[in-house]
């Protein structure tokens, strides 16, 4: 691997737009290989109307980056960009707090670690504004994020000729865990698996049916200025769906969804059984003074949320710290228009990453953007091009943004099932089998680490 103080080489430039997790790990990736970034952010003179800090990587919906155990798909990811080098990771594991399996940060912390490491580092110059079209010529990493402005939306749509889809995202709210009833909610992880690092509010039927019919019926927020002309084209991915929406769906959805009693049991009184429904709150934070609502992500109106989700057992006083919001996304129809290394196809000095090529989450986005960044770097290097493995989930990634899926386009979250197949069977189930792909994937990565 490069040295990340390599002396800057002041013809090898790249410019990298938007300072998320993409743009954060792209700009990492290139300067550690001795090229000179450019990184501009438009915080704090202008900001979206989901971002509230002027830190980078701000992270807008769950502070979860989900699970860590590599038979899980996007445990595997991450682990695959941790012997990469990637910046994400590295902050990820230092604001690490306690989250069960998953990985879950300290929010804070977690944006500051990243934000002084990229503004110290001797090839990045950080460049506060608001960008509208690529310089003619230059490499250029665009990851402006799914709020990209309004002004690159419509460079991006014409001058780069990328047609744009939206959809609509979802945050959970996040209440503060002195005022959580401990009488009431009790520490557990379902099926006692690892350690109890989730606060669980127990619903009993007529409670939860109490709680079902003045959620479905809640009053919704209306709509941002950004969002109104979007309305009737409303999509919601299914990760980040709306409770209220779900809700609707049937009445016992949510009892198959968050809201799963299954494998949870008060450790205070184990002959109470099984409940009819559970709602799961997990640390925002290291000490525990913030907890968010697991899978409540949410449109209502902000004094809905306050009576509505103050029904659950346990939440009667909760004080709001920060209630859910709704936002637009916007991605790309990236088969055909970006190849595997995230360069379009007609303008190859062009890169993308982030959620606006089609990768869902946080991680995936990082990864993409770790990937697009060592590709950039390597065109400016005059290196030959890389292209990850389809046995990794990086590769796979990048596969199936380059190449999409069965029917329309749309965003997608790490999995097994865009990985390369295996040749052979494996016995004993899935986590079996889910292991042998993570053993795989791992020797791919070494392989072209050494490449790197």
């Amino acid at each position: 691997m490069c040295n990340e103080n390599t002396a800057i080489n002041e013809e090898k430039i790249i410019n990298v737009f938007g300072a998320g997790l993409a743009g954060a790990e792209a700009a990492w990736q290139a300067a550690r290989r001795g090229v000179k970034v450019r990184l501009h952010e438009m915080k704090p003179h202008k900001y979206t109307p989901a971002h509230k800090s002027p830190k980078f990587a701000e992270l807008v919906c769950s502070n979860s980056l989900r699970s860590d155990s590599t038979t899980n798909a996007v445990g595997l990811l991450k682990e695959e960009m941790r012997r990469l080098g990637s910046l994400i990771l590295e902050a990820a594991d230092i604001s690490r707090v306690p989250a069960g399996s998953a990985l879950a940060v300290d929010r804070e912390r977690f944006s500051s670690y990243i934000t002084e490491k990229l503004t110290n580092h001797p090839n990045i110059e950080i460049i506060g504004d608001e960008v509208s079209s690529v310089p003619a010529g230059e490499t250029t990493i665009i990851a402006t994020g799914p709020l990209t402005s309004d002004k690159m939306a419509d460079y991006i749509r014409t001058e780069l000729g990328c047609p744009g889809l939206h959809f609509f995202d979802a945050a959970a709210p996040i209440v503060d865990g002195a005022t959580i009833n401990k009488d009431i909610a009790f520490f557990a992880s379902r099926y006692d698996k690892g350690d109890a690092d989730y606060l669980n509010c127990p619903m009993t039927k007529e409670q939860y049916e109490a709680f079902y019919d003045a959620l479905v019926n809640a009053r919704e927020a209306e709509l941002h200025d950004f969002d109104r002309e979007e309305q009737k084209d409303l999509t919601v991915f299914e990760g980040c769906m709306p409770v209220e929406v779900m809700a609707k769906r049937g009445k016992d959805t949510l009892c198959y969804g968050p809201l799963k009693p299954v494998g949870l049991k008060d450790p205070r009184h184990p002959e109470a059984g099984e409940y009819y429904a559970v709602v799961q709150l997990r640390r925002e934070d290291e000490e525990g003074t913030m907890f968010n609502l697991v899978g409540f992500q949410t449109h209502l109106a902000f004094p809905e949320q306050k009576r509505v989700f103050r029904m659950i057992p346990g939440l009667e006083e909760a004080e709001f710290l920060r209630y859910g919001v709704m936002h637009r996304n916007t991605y790309l129809d990236s088969p055909g228009l970006l190849g595997p290394d995230y360069a379009m196809l007609s303008r190859p000095e062009v890169f993308f990453a982030g959620q606006m090529t089609g990768v869902e989450g946080y991680v995936e986005s990082a990864g993409s953007g770790m990937v697009a960044g060592i590709s950039a770097a390597r065109r400016v290097l005059g290196l030959s091009r890389i292209v990850f493995p389809e046995e990794t989930m990086l590769g796979a990634m990048s596969a199936y943004v380059s190449r999409g899926g069965v029917g329309a386009f749309a965003p997608m979250n790490a999995n097994f099932g865009i990985i390369a197949p295996l040749p052979q069977r494996v016995k004993g189930g899935k986590m079996a089998k889910y292991a042998v792909y993570a053993e795989r994937s791992l020797e791919a990565v070494e392989k072209i680490r050494g490449i790197l």
